[in-house]
């Protein structure tokens, strides 16, 4: 059946609705920064809104902790969630900021393109890309997300989660080439050979003839909190694996030292 004029009519209404009330919400926040606190009257006062329409979004923003109410009640400041928001960008922009050096001497040894990504819901987000001599117009991935399972830097990230997350992540496992993995117990297998061997390598999984090799950075707790990698054509990767591997899991040992992790050893290849 085709949607009526009224019912398409009611869907633009509805979405504008809640285009309109995210941006109330940020107003309330931006305005908890300026002030320090905040009252409902205020709130109302400065969104132009009835005060039941800002008490309603006041109290949303509750429910997630990014507003709390201070001792004096009817008051409300910016709440602990905001903070964990902030902390997981403060986090990122870490990695970034302590692995760029090392990425660039990894891209200059090997001559191929080196990324640093997170895991970000269910996928890999790039947040750092180094062209090598040897990459010629490299497509650049900063800020695009990657599938988990048919990626190195995926694998890596993969390979620091328990297996419950592990399903909860990937319910199917999509098939992107003929070599992408797509079994579960496959998968699982490989994440064990990650763990133990310290680096991860995905050969024509995404792409036929790419080939990429990734290596984990830990926070000082030991958590994998980003991965490390050197990709490129697979013909050029294939011929050089063991160096690669070895700058790679030596650069990969370096970032997690400037992020705080000192109290374990990486052996890499002799």
């Amino acid at each position: 059946m085709s949607t009526s004029a009224a019912e398409q009519d009611g869907q633009r209404d509805a979405a504008a609705a809640g285009v309109q009330s995210v941006d109330r919400a940020l107003t309330i926040l931006e305005v908890l920064a300026r002030n320090g606190e905040a009252g409902v009257t205020e709130v109302a006062a400065e969104l132009g809104v009835h005060k039941s329409t800002a008490f309603r979004l006041v109290a949303t923003l509750e429910a997630h902790r990014l507003v709390e109410q201070t001792e004096d009640r009817g008051k409300y400041r910016l709440g602990v969630g905001v903070l964990r928001l902030a902390g997981a960008t403060a986090a990122r922009l870490d990695v970034v900021q302590e692995a760029r050096p090392v990425c660039r001497q990894l891209a200059a040894a090997t001559g191929e393109t080196v990324n640093i990504t997170v895991l970000s819901d269910s996928s890999a987000l790039y947040l750092d890309q180094v062209a090598g001599t040897s990459a010629l117009q490299p497509h650049n991935w900063v800020g695009q997300h990657i599938p988990l399972h048919a990626t190195s830097n995926g694998k890596v990230l993969l390979s620091g989660l328990d297996p419950d997350a592990l399903d909860r992540l990937l319910p199917k496992l999509p098939s992107y080439t003929p070599q992408t993995i797509t079994r579960k117990a496959e998968l699982r297998a490989e994440l064990e050979q990650v763990r133990d061997q310290g680096y991860a390598v995905a050969v024509d999984e995404l792409e036929v003839g790419l080939t990429a090799m990734a290596a984990p950075i830990r926070n000082a707790g030991g958590d994998v909190v980003a991965s490390i990698s050197v990709s490129g054509p697979t013909f050029r990767i294939e011929q050089r694996t063991e160096e690669i591997v070895r700058l790679l899991k030596e650069a990969a040992l370096e970032v997690s030292l400037r992020l705080g992790w000192g109290h374990r050893q990486v052996t890499t290849p002799q």
